[in-house]
């Protein structure tokens, strides 16, 4: 899933994709990585309560620059998060959207 933002700078305008994480690709890349909710936590440099919420098991939700964290460092332990339709740069695991619950 992308976000697309329109950034209006004098009569040119940009725009940029942000590629959004979800809670179940950050709950898959922690169990792909054998790691807890706190080692994540520690890694990202954020409380176990915000990994929860980014995990979608805590309310509110994790804050965008929190998620963005806990992604680069899963990412640094080698875990690649894939966009709808992007093939993976080794052996991997995906879901098919329409078998998603």
């Amino acid at each position: 899933m992308e976000v697309v933002i329109q950034l209006e700078h004098s009569s040119t305008v940009l725009i940029r994709s942000i590629p959004m994480t979800t809670p179940e690709q950050i709950r898959a890349a922690r169990a792909i990585l054998g790691l807890s909710q706190p080692d994540v936590a520690s890694a990202a440099k954020v409380s176990t309560m915000t990994i929860k919420r980014a995990e979608g098991s805590g309310k509110p939700g994790a804050s965008a620059d929190a998620v963005d964290g806990i992604r680069a460092a899963l990412e640094a332990r080698g875990v690649q998060f894939l966009e709808a339709g992007q093939v993976s740069e080794g052996a991997g695991v995906a879901i098919k959207r329409e078998n998603f619950r």
